[in-house]
């Protein structure tokens, strides 16, 4: 064939065949050592934030995992690049790809940004007793989607962190005393420092309550048929119910044995003669 030139077609695929193989051996080389730096970083990352307390390690796993898989869409791109694929367009993809799939799923991935946050700054631990998005109950388990409280009457209250996160967290057992706040109320011909001393007698009788701070009782209203004594004692925070329940038991008793009326409503029927 006219101006066919074997030696130059010998000379194109052999040059065009050095490319491939540089290319596949750099692109080879490129994956497996990106894939040896994203193991190695993903496992220091995880070891490092293991190491710190504060660090659950749900959110160590997750911050490994996005570190890891981060450096392999790098390495993948790069990859590509080796044998002219265009990466501008690969980025443009993965760009809009991730924000389709974020906007598809912004509950989800409040409820984990929220989980995370939980997480890290500890407003509550398993175990502790709380009040979150208007629920009571202890704390069971912490995931990075929801919290999940188990009530008082035993039911199952899982609370998406967003929510959880997003409103007011009453924590009851963050510290380890509590106050247990109490109103008795005696009648206006009772003696209220003898009322006061029988009241405090009970309470000092009873070593739940605690000496410091010390018990509080003091007149606190004077109602339409009582006199109000509001009292003020300090407990550790497992001895709040317990010395609640016994103290409204002990006190009335302490006031029959000493004669002080608690004022209750009475009903007075009168009846016409005829």
């Amino acid at each position: 064939m006219e101006g066919f030139d074997a030696g130059q077609v010998a000379e194109y695929v052999v040059r065009v065949g050095a490319d491939v193989v540089l290319n596949v051996i750099l692109a080879a080389l490129i994956l497996v050592v990106g894939l040896f730096v994203a193991g190695l970083v993903g496992r220091n990352l995880r070891k490092a934030l293991s190491k710190n307390e504060r660090v659950d390690q749900t959110l160590a796993s997750l911050f490994s995992n996005i570190a890891r898989y981060g450096i392999i869409v790098v390495v993948i791109v790069a990859v590509l690049g080796r044998f002219g694929v265009e990466t501008t367009s690969i980025v443009a993809a993965l760009g809009a790809a991730v924000l389709a799939i974020g906007l598809a799923l912004q509950g989800t991935l409040s409820n984990v940004a929220a989980g995370v946050m939980i997480v890290l700054f500890r407003p509550f631990k398993l175990g502790d007793f709380v009040e979150i998005a208007g629920v009571t109950g202890t704390v069971k388990e912490i995931t990075l989607f929801f919290t999940e409280l188990n009530s008082v009457d035993n039911k199952q209250l899982i609370v998406p962190n967003g929510q959880a996160w997003g409103n007011v967290i009453t924590n009851f057992s963050a510290y380890p005393t509590r106050r247990a706040d109490f109103t008795f109320s005696i009648s206006y011909d009772d003696d209220i420092d003898k009322a006061q001393r029988v009241i405090r007698e009970v309470f000092e009788a009873d070593e739940r309550v605690l000496k410091d701070p010390e018990l509080f009782c003091e007149v606190s209203a004077h109602g339409g048929s009582s006199i109000d004594l509001t009292v003020r004692a300090w407990t550790r925070a497992e001895d709040l119910w317990p010395v609640h329940f016994h103290m409204l038991k002990a006190v009335k008793q302490a006031f029959d044995r000493e004669g002080i009326e608690i004022p209750y409503p009475h009903q007075v029927e009168i009846q016409k003669r005829a």
